[in-house]
């Protein structure tokens, strides 16, 4: 019996409560209004990237810390490499013999031209003292004798000197050959001893190094993140079920972390087509209208990208809306159903382009 009793109660104060309860309405206020995409994402550095090493070996020397100005082309590490600083330093060493031995005070080619000098000195004297007996023979001067011993001391010098010419000349082109070989091979180490120094690649910021002098590194190994000092733009992460919204040249409102008392702008600047399959969004960029605080990469941010704003919106609660863009209004001839026809719509309310007005009340669901 106490059982029935207790539920007999319990329907009671069920149908009072419910017979109680008030509907509620309100009229459409003029207000401002925004659709907007959240987004999460950080703030990146302009042309920041990761400085990779190209080749094996420890750190020699380690130019930079982090937070230091660079400018484009200044070392930031240099890697040792046993093998390598041989091979530099004999491919220096010939080239600078090379360089040497072709040039204006070649001791090769000077002693060459010596003998080369020499050479023709005597032939021209024998080349007189030919003609000269030649005329004496003529003249019946002297014998064939002597004629025949004079033609021989100029053909043996005249050989002489054409041999001398020759070994100049071969010795002169291959002296040349090894320079340009021994140059070559000197670009090749100096351009392989390059790979040896890491450089910068901006004009910006070093934001974080990653090795220590005396440690090793591999190939292909990040030692440093660089970038600028002085631009950043926004790397947002939009939902896919949000990108078709997105357009370059919308407004970006942005609240960084790191300034909690303060509100950026930006505008969307890229839109990326391809999927992160991890995280289901997409990357956009937006670059802020107005300079940071301070210069640090990598801060967390959330951002809403506003799709579209009215400032003098006609507004109703979300929850007043009835499935087919319809709501309950009261009038002085009772309630009745009315279609509207809606525009901006956030998570708690509507703007309501026509069906009611200002003065109209809706029932609130």
């Amino acid at each position: 019996m106490i059982p029935r009793l207790l539920t007999t109660a319990f329907i009671i104060v069920f149908i009072l409560n419910g017979c109680g309860k008030k509907e509620k309405f309100t009229k459409p206020q003029i207000k401002p209004l925004v659709e907007a995409v959240y987004a999460s994402g950080n703030i990146v550095s302009e042309n920041e990237y990761q400085a990779f090493a190209q080749v094996d070996g420890y750190v020699a020397d380690k130019h930079v810390q982090d937070g230091d100005p660079v400018r484009k082309g200044d070392a930031l590490y240099t890697i040792q490499a046993d093998q390598q600083t041989a091979r530099y330093r004999i491919a220096r060493e010939n080239y600078e013999l090379a360089l040497k031995n072709f040039s204006e005070n070649s001791p090769v080619l000077a002693e060459l031209k010596a003998a080369l000098t020499t050479a023709r000195t005597k032939m021209l004297f024998d080349s007189t003292n030919f003609i000269r007996y030649s005329n004496l023979l003529k003249n019946n001067a002297t014998s064939r004798a002597e004629y025949d011993r004079m033609k021989l001391v100029y053909e043996n010098s005249k050989n002489d000197f054409l041999l001398a010419e020759s070994r100049y000349k071969r010795t002169y082109d291959q002296l040349q050959l090894d320079l340009r070989n021994a140059e070559n091979q000197f670009r090749i180490a100096r351009d392989e001893s390059d790979r040896y120094t890491i450089r910068s690649q901006v004009d910006g910021l070093v934001f974080k190094t990653l090795k220590e002098k005396g440690e090793l590194i591999k190939r292909n190994e990040v030692v440093a993140v660089l970038g600028s000092a002085n631009s950043f733009y926004l790397q947002l992460n939009v939902d896919e079920l949000d990108i078709q919204r997105i357009q370059v040249g919308q407004p970006v409102v942005v609240k960084i972390d790191a300034y909690p008392d303060r509100i950026f702008n930006a505008v969307v600047s890229k839109i990326y087509p391809l999927v992160d399959v991890r995280q289901q969004a997409f990357r956009v960029d937006a670059t802020l209208t107005e300079k940071l605080p301070g210069t640090f990469s990598g801060l967390a941010l959330e951002a809403n990208i506003i799709i579209r704003q009215n400032p003098t919106a006609l507004v109703i609660p979300k929850n007043a809306l009835l499935p087919g863009d319809s709501v309950i209004i009261r009038s002085e001839s009772g309630y009745r159903k009315t279609k509207i026809s809606r525009g901006i719509t956030t998570l708690d309310e509507v703007e309501i382009l026509s069906g009611i007005d200002s003065q109209t009340q809706v029932k609130i669901n």
